[in-house]
């Protein structure tokens, strides 16, 4: 059996505007109804291959990536939260640390979250196939057959068969990614591989070369989880052990160093939807090469990807080889060349403390969503929708009173003393102050819309008393904060 570990961290970067640091492209569905993230738990949902699950996650993503897998009906071994990123290699040594607890010869394979695998079946075989060669010992990654001179990826130099796993071949380097003549001389080669970012080894191997090469390393990753606690059905890592830990991808901290090095080629139409660019190459295209999603016309245009999100119609007339994204709150225009350099952008955008790069226009919560439709310095308007069964926290607000009005459903009320039912076309006054919680008792969502007024509206001003989610921690004083960094 083999030991699933997926990895679902990210930035949110580089498929922005769609793509948010608080909900970053694995927990979009890009290519169809799943999200990338739900795909890569279904084509590793053989029960005669794989045992459940094991998810490595960012802390913000867990109540998202819950929601997902139960949406599903897949029940992970354990969901560890991480408190930030530090790259794959701590993520691997925490899912090993777990795995030999139980299994001392688990087999663990690790995969990314938000790459796209057009032939599973054969990725499955491929991971069948790898096994023995994980058993006896080798540090296994997968190697997809170059179909172009990309310079978006890393490459393996590939070497022999090691006997007798015929599947099996020696690395004989590692490739850092290469400009576009020396990718053209690598494909001409065909000694070359590309790295695909999925390994399979025993826990137990790649524990003792973390050990030689890192110790600092795997003794951070070792406290983290000795000190990890359970929050409902997470278990989150130790914050102060983790910040200690070196920020190293699986390759640099291992696989570029190790004797152990071994590589399965597979062609399984594998993408890892890096940039806006994967997306137009791996959807279908109209007769002249365009992509279309959502409203959008297009006329004398040719080889461009078009996405409308927000329900307004975008139109494209005599362009050519255009990137064009359209959200409720931010439109993104480039190249197809120059879709790569969205993420320095981003991250440019983010240092100017612009909100765009961290909430999706429509934000999710563990009890359901929350959309803002105007805002002012001393007013705010959301439409809510609270999921059937689901309550939000009792809480009260330094700065602000609130007003809801029902839209379909009922509503239960709590406010200091009083109890209420509100019903559609009907509203509510939650003065500043005051101990309120929000219920949904019925079997359909309830929908209302709130509108917020005070000297300070930003969604930090907010104290739980209780909370279903394990969320009562009080957040900074609001005017000493920046708006949009607590949940809800």
């Amino acid at each position: 059996m083999i030991h699933p570990v997926i990895l679902s961290g990210g930035s949110g970067t580089r498929l922005w505007p769609l793509s948010r640091e608080a909900f970053p492209k694995q927990l979009l569905p890009l290519l169809g109804e799943q999200s990338l993230l739900q795909d890569t738990v279904e084509r590793l949902r053989d029960p005669a291959l794989f045992t459940a699950p094991l998810l490595i996650a960012n802390q913000e993503h867990r109540f998202l990536i819950a929601e997902q897998l139960r949406s599903i009906g897949v029940s992970p071994t354990a969901i560890v939260l991480e408190p930030f990123g530090r790259n794959t290699a701590p993520a691997a040594a925490l899912a090993a640390l777990l795995l030999v607890r139980e299994d001392p010869e688990a087999v663990m394979a690790l995969f990314p979250a938000d790459h796209a695998v057009a032939d599973a079946t054969t990725l499955r075989r491929a991971l069948a196939a790898a096994v023995p060669a994980a058993q006896d010992g080798w540090l296994i990654t997968f190697g997809v057959e170059p179909t172009r001179p990309e310079t978006g990826y890393g490459y393996i130099r590939i070497g022999e068969a090691l006997a007798p796993h015929d599947r099996v071949h020696e690395v004989l380097r590692f490739v850092e990614k290469p400009d576009g003549t020396t990718a053209a001389q690598y494909l001409d080669s065909g000694g070359y591989l590309w790295n695909s970012g999925i390994f399979m080894m025993q826990a137990t191997a790649f524990l003792d070369e973390l050990r030689r090469l890192h110790p600092d390393l795997l003794d951070c990753a070792d406290s983290a989880l000795t000190a990890a606690t359970r929050d409902l059905d997470f278990l989150r890592i130790d914050e102060q052990a983790f910040a200690q830990s070196p920020s190293l991808s699986i390759d640099y901290a291992v696989m570029e160093h190790t004797d152990r090095a071994a590589v399965v080629p597979v062609d399984c139409g594998w993408n890892d939807v890096g940039a806006w660019q994967a997306l137009w190459q791996l959807e279908d295209k109209d007769p002249a090469a365009n992509v279309s999603r959502g409203p959008v016309r297009l006329s004398a245009t040719r080889d461009s990807y078009f996405r409308s999100e927000d329900g307004r119609l975008l139109v494209g007339i005599g362009v050519d080889n255009l990137i064009v994204v359209a959200t409720k709150d931010a439109t993104l225009v480039t190249t197809r060349e120059r879709a790569p350099d969205v993420g320095t952008l981003v991250r440019s955008l983010k240092a100017e403390g612009r909100s765009e790069t961290t909430l999706p226009p429509v934000v999710y919560r563990p009890w359901g969503t929350y959309e803002d439709l105007a805002e002012d310095s001393r007013f705010r308007v959301k439409r809510i929708v609270v999921k059937p069964g689901a309550s939000l926290s009792l809480q009260y607000h330094h700065h602000r009173s609130e007003h809801w009005v029902v839209v379909e459903g009922e509503a239960e009320v709590d406010c200091d003393e009083r109890h209420m039912t509100v019903r559609p076309n009907e509203s509510i006054y939650i003065p500043k102050g005051a101990r309120h919680r929000l219920t949904n008792a019925q079997a359909e969502p309830l929908v209302l819309i709130e509108v917020q007024c005070g000297d300070y509206v930003g969604e930090d001003d907010i104290v739980r008393l209780q909370d279903d989610y394990g969320r009562t921690e009080e957040t900074k004083h609001p005017l000493e904060a920046k708006t949009h960094e607590q949940e809800n």
